[in-house]
């Protein structure tokens, strides 16, 4: 099997090329990304927590889903997609911002980021894909921000970047 490409971008979102994932994170190159995050009508968010055997942070609690857009997808498909092979349901979603970010992991690698922040809304249970997805919990914001506080090293990089800096982007 083929490893998956990333896109390269510049700090415009620009392509400039097509690179292997692993190979991206070896290097640390800039690369796009997306974070979804997913609510309920209590406004609650769907955390989950990535499976033991992910190749950098594994176990550790994160958005709803996160990966990379395929070469010609936009964010929007790309999340809806990944959405549904991680935790195995759908749902419209809405661009609110992006970022880039820099994070070195303790095995070598390097998330070097233009990451696009996707809400949507979804009621019900997922149908979590055992190969991405350790476990999943629904939390308020508030307690999400106090829990980060108190145990950051349970949550992943871009996770606490995105709730340090674009809390307000996931207000909906």
């Amino acid at each position: 099997m083929k490893e998956e490409q990333v896109v390269l971008v510049n700090e415009n979102d620009e392509k400039i090329g097509l690179m292997p994932k692993q190979e991206a994170h070896e290097k640390g190159i800039l690369h796009r990304a997306f974070s979804v995050f997913v609510f309920n009508g209590k406004n609650q968010l769907m955390l989950q927590q990535r499976a033991l055997h992910k190749y950098h942070s594994p176990g550790l609690w994160t958005n709803t889903c996160c990966s990379h857009q395929r070469d010609g997808e936009t964010s929007l498909e790309a999340g809806k997609r990944r959405l549904f092979e991680e935790m195995g349901f759908s749902t419209d979603l809405k661009e609110t911002t992006s970022f880039i970010y820099k994070a070195p992991f303790d095995n070598g690698l390097t998330e070097h980021e233009l990451d696009h922040i996707l809400i949507g809304n979804f009621e019900g249970t997922p149908n979590i894909n055992a190969e991405e997805v350790a476990s999943w919990n629904w939390m308020d914001l508030e307690e999400v921000k106090k829990d980060i506080q108190n145990n950051p090293e349970i949550y992943t990089a871009w996770f606490k970047i995105i709730f340090d800096k674009f809390y307000k982007h996931l207000l909906i």
